[in-house]
């Protein structure tokens, strides 16, 4: 076998993670719900996960990171 075609571990995860996204895109695209149902179903989803606070703080470093390399 080529080599080259071996993937590492790092990619193989990486596209197992943008097939989870994309699914779970499809999914809500796709559900029987309405807007407002599948906003608070996903808001309530991330409250309980703690993904909204992660969020939250790479909102904030990404602003921070920002905003320092763009000082005049």
């Amino acid at each position: 076998m080529s080599e080259g075609r071996n993937a590492s571990g790092g990619s193989l995860l990486l596209a197992f993670l943008v097939g989870a996204a994309a699914g779970a895109v499809v999914a809500l695209l796709t559900a029987p719900r309405n807007g407002r149902d599948t906003r608070e179903s996903v808001a309530a989803w991330a409250r309980r996960s703690g993904l909204g606070d992660a969020m939250t703080r790479a909102a904030r470093a990404t602003r921070d990171a920002f905003e320092r390399t763009h000082e005049s």
